[in-house]
């Protein structure tokens, strides 16, 4: 082995940054405390909070396969929700380490 990595692979080193629109029924069934474990068991940086017009958004950072995997947890939520639309942009990394609940925007 040379130690290069594959063509195309991911560098697990990469971080990435991205905000997060998730839409469907998502408001009133743990979505936000839910998101707040996953991210924190992932070790992700950034926010959740819920939005005036019943969605849930959030900010994700870290390591790159961090946030794909959180991404594709969205899509499934907890056991009440159901999830319709995630989008994702990516943005700025935050600049304070950790995860956090936000107040409804």
């Amino acid at each position: 082995m040379s130690g290069e990595s594959e063509p195309g692979a991911a560098d697990p080193a990469a971080l990435k940054a991205v905000q997060v629109r998730i839409e469907g029924r998502v408001q009133g069934v743990w979505f936000r405390a839910w998101t707040a474990q996953e991210a924190r068991a992932r070790k992700l940086s950034g926010w959740v909070r819920n939005r005036a017009d019943g969605t849930v958004e959030a900010l994700f950072a870290g390591p790159e396969a961090a946030v794909d995997e959180m991404l594709a947890a969205c899509w499934t939520g907890p056991p009440a929700a159901v999830v319709e639309e995630v989008r994702a942009q990516p943005v700025a990394a935050p600049e304070e380490p950790g995860f956090r609940q936000a107040p409804t925007a």
